[in-house]
């Protein structure tokens, strides 16, 4: 397998740079890139990071982190979060918020608690998606954002690293739900483990394929 390339070049053309190119060009200078993941898992949180990549500079091997092995999102983690001159933040909404106020609406939370929490404020917002969260900064939604803008790529595989951390700490208090295999998503085991030992406190009881077995009793 060819290793993966990752190195800093100057503003050249490239398909990934093309809003941030705009951007800087209509004079913002601290873009924050914002991703969620988590929307779909049926346990655990839904996670955000908001992050800004320094002005003028192309990071080569940041794309969507669906496209990436979880070796080379690891290692792309440790990259951004060691470089002094990537920002970044972190959030998260649980599942009994999510139970509360829908997986949208919990999703768009975490966005903002993203933003809100950045060191330095950004003078641009964009988002990954059709939908902005709360924020007081000029802000925009990129459908499919994370594949087309290498700062929205950044924050998606910060937010995938960081959540599927949170997950394999989950599998060490709750292991018979293999949360360390499948990270919450609907698998076949994960559906078999919740019929047999009905949902945890971090599974998502408005979630369809929690729902059905809600007759289950817990174990917890």
């Amino acid at each position: 397998m060819p290793q993966l390339e990752l190195f800093e070049a100057p503003i050249a053309p490239d398909a990934l740079i093309e809003h941030e190119l705009a951007l800087w060009k209509s004079g913002f200078k601290k873009i924050a890139g914002v991703d969620e993941v988590g929307r779909g898992p049926l346990a655990g949180p839904v996670v955000a990071c908001a992050c800004i990549l320094p002005k003028g500079v192309v990071f080569h091997g940041i794309k969507d982190s669906k496209a990436l092995t979880a070796r080379e999102r690891e290692r792309l983690s440790d990259f951004l979060t060691s470089h002094p001159d990537v920002i970044y933040a972190l959030a998260e909404v649980a599942a009994d918020e999510i139970d509360k106020i829908n997986i949208l609406q919990a999703s768009l939370l975490a966005m903002k608690k993203a933003v809100d929490a950045l060191s330095s404020a950004p003078d641009f917002v964009i988002v990954d998606g059709r939908d902005l969260p709360l924020t007081p900064y000029a802000a925009k939604a990129i459908i499919k954002g994370d594949a087309v803008s290498q700062t929205i790529g950044a924050a998606s595989i910060l937010a995938k690293v960081y959540r599927d951390k949170l997950m394999d700490n989950f599998h060490k208090k709750y292991p018979q739900y293999g949360f360390n295999k499948h990270k919450g998503y609907a698998t076949a085991d994960h559906r078999e483990a919740l019929a047999t030992h009905g949902p945890s406190p971090i599974h998502r009881k408005s979630f369809g394929g929690v729902r059905v077995i809600d007759e289950v009793p817990t174990l917890f």
